[in-house]
């Protein structure tokens, strides 16, 4: 089990400096993908719901066309950064297209 207790600020950033494109603000995680086409933009999705499921922790997803933009947060921990956002984020990471 991935823990689910808020992470500081400093944390976080320290997480995110090996962690290219993820951007820390507003207590969330974000971080922008292009893909070549909507089709593999769809499959990205598709490639993340199964990391989500896997974790029981499910992004916000907004895709149009061949963009996914993700925004990751831990609802049952006030709306903030945990070690579970992370996970997913290197997990989404990994599948990402051109990983």
């Amino acid at each position: 089990m991935v823990d689910r207790t808020p992470l500081s600020h400093d944390d976080i950033q320290e997480a995110l400096s090996d962690m290219e494109g993820w951007v820390f603000e507003e207590d969330t995680i974000t971080k922008a993908f292009a893909c070549s086409d909507f089709q593999e933009a769809v499959a990205f999705i598709v490639r993340i719901g199964f990391h989500a499921e896997a974790l029981n922790h499910h992004p916000e997803l907004f895709n149009v066309y061949n963009s996914v933009d993700i925004t990751l947060t831990t609802h049952d921990a006030d709306d903030q950064v945990t070690e579970l956002d992370l996970e997913l984020a290197r997990r989404i990471d990994a599948v990402a297209p051109d990983a």
